[in-house]
This record gives C-alpha cells, sequence and structure tokens, in this order.
C-alpha cells in the first residue's frame, strides 16, 4: 500500500503527549488521528457537517473500527493519515485508512459507519445525494460549483453566507451588512453538491479606470482553509477581467491577510477599523 493510493491525505505531527517513555505512540491515539483525518474528510467534500447531515436528516456515527499495526510513530514524526471511501452499501460506508511516515506504511484501518436516525440512532439508508457525492469525490471529480451572476439571480443563497458568517459570527449589526451596492454588484457564489451556499463574494467597480473592488467575502467557518475562499476569488477575478479591468482592490480583515497574500495581493496604505474590526487594503494587478 502506498500514499497514492489515496485520494484524501490529512497532515499532523506526533507530539508529547501522544508517546510512551520509549518516544513511541500509544497505540489508542492512531483512533483519534483517523477521527481528525475524518473530520477533514467531510470538509474535503465541501460539506459543513452538522447543516449537511441535518438536511440529510440523519447522523453518522462510528460502528466498528480495525487496526493493523506494522511499526511505530516516534515523537516529532510527521504523520499523513490517508482515508479512501471503499463501499457504501444501504445503510453502511466503508472507509479504508493508512497512516504514513514519508513512504513508510505503519498501520492500516478500516472504519464502518453507519448512516442513522439522530434521534435513535437506528440505521437509515444512505441518502442518494450523500452516496453520490463519495463517488464522485473518490473518482476525482469537483464537489462544488461556482455560480457568477447579479443579486436578482443569486441573492438568496448570497444572503445566507453572508449572514450566518457576517451577522451571527462576526456581531455586524444588519443595517451595515446590506446596502444598495448589491443592486450593481456582480456576484459569486459556491455552492457544494447539496445545493448548500458556502461562500461567497462581489465584485464592483471603482472610480478609477480599470479598477474593480472585491468585497463582502464570506466563508462558512467549518470550511475555512478548504479552497472555498479561493474559488470566490478566482471566479470574481475572471470576470473583472472579462470585462476589462486590469487592477483588483479589497478592503481585508486583518486575520485574512495571509489568504490574500497568497493569492497574489499585496497591502497598500495603513491599516485600518471598520464595523470594529481590523481591515488593510490590498490590491493585485490582473493579467
Amino acid at each position: 500500500m502506498k500514499p497514492t493510493d489515496f485520494r484524501f491525505h490529512h497532515p499532523l505531527r506526533v507530539r508529547w503527549a501522544e508517546v510512551d517513555l520509549q518516544k513511541i505512540v500509544f497505540n489508542p491515539h492512531y483512533l483519534t488521528y483517523y477521527d481528525c483525518a475524518m473530520a477533514d474528510y467531510w470538509r474535503a467534500l465541501a460539506l459543513p457537517y452538522e447543516a449537511a447531515l441535518r438536511r440529510l436528516q440523519g447522523d453518522v456515527f462510528l460502528r466498528k473500527t480495525t487496526v493493523e499495526f506494522h511499526a511505530s510513530a516516534l515523537l516529532d514524526d510527521r504523520l499523513d493519515v490517508a482515508l479512501r471511501c471503499d463501499r457504501v452499501g444501504n445503510s453502511s460506508i466503508t472507509f479504508a485508512g493508512a497512516i504514513f511516515r514519508g513512504e513508510q506504511l505503519l498501520n492500516t484501518a478500516e472504519l464502518v459507519y453507519v448512516f442513522a436516525d439522530p434521534a435513535s440512532q437506528s440505521s437509515r439508508p444512505v441518502p442518494a445525494p450523500l452516496r453520490a457525492l463519495f463517488a464522485a469525490y473518490e473518482a476525482g471529480q469537483p464537489v462544488t460549483e461556482v455560480r457568477v451572476g447579479n443579486w436578482q439571480q443569486l441573492a438568496e443563497p448570497a444572503r445566507a453566507v453572508r449572514t450566518a458568517v457576517f451577522i451571527e459570527e462576526q456581531g455586524i449589526a444588519r443595517d451595515e451588512e446590506w446596502d444598495a451596492l448589491d443592486a450593481d454588484a456582480v456576484h459569486a457564489v459556491v455552492l457544494n453538491r447539496l445545493g448548500m451556499p458556502v461562500g461567497t463574494g462581489r465584485l464592483l467597480r471603482e472610480p478609477q479606470a480599470d479598477t474593480a473592488r472585491i468585497g463582502r467575502m464570506a466563508v462558512d467557518r467549518t470550511l475555512r482553509g478548504a479552497g472555498v475562499g479561493r474559488q470566490v476569488i478566482e471566479a470574481l477575478q475572471q470576470a473583472a477581467a472579462k470585462r476589462g479591468d486590469r487592477r483588483v482592490v479589497l478592503s481585508a480583515q486583518r486575520s485574512a491577510e495571509g489568504f490574500y497574500r497568497r493569492l497574489g495581493y499585496e497591502p497598500v496604505g495603513e491599516p485600518y477599523e471598520e464595523v470594529g474590526i481590523a481591515h488593510i487594503g490590498m490590491q493585485r494587478a490582473l493579467g
């Protein structure tokens, strides 16, 4: 078995609390590693776990785990936890797992989950949309789509994401979030395979010639770092380039400055505060 046998990989590093006096990992910790990887597997599917499972009217419970040990992980090792959805039965979902140190296989696992009623925990058939999503992801197909359009077309999904992020999570007042500029903006919304909106942003024209402004960037809290924000930015940059803009500016929350830097944006001017949150201006050229 090799790392390339799996599409999904979760990196981690062995810490002091996870090893014994001989500096090897306690066997029970490998189950924690697989559990952490499963949480990120759901993120890779672009599924906000709680909201998605509520929409599917069920939950997923671990029924059985078997682990086979081949070698020990050591203190400060950098490990690669790999998962693959091997089989979806009527109500069961079986994952193959493996943990590697570089190319060396340390252990393998089989994890069997059951889709069930969240209250009674009695099994239910795996919903067709979830079954299809597992198959699509493992086949290397996209698990999201980006829609670009006007406010009339995308108001409902864009509002859902912005309300959850800006108003409910960050505490921004409703009358400060919604403005007349939405009607004239180009909007981008990322939806997962269940049709749930998970990211959004808008594109405006600046008074300066050939300059666009990206704003109202919002990504579902559980999916940040999973590539959704990049999809929004790239879609809006393409829309700006298509209409002839040559430069994009934006107002970045300081907590997201690193994200924009990785996408080619550079700070402009001094930091400032907006709606009680620290911001900094950023820009990048197009083309």
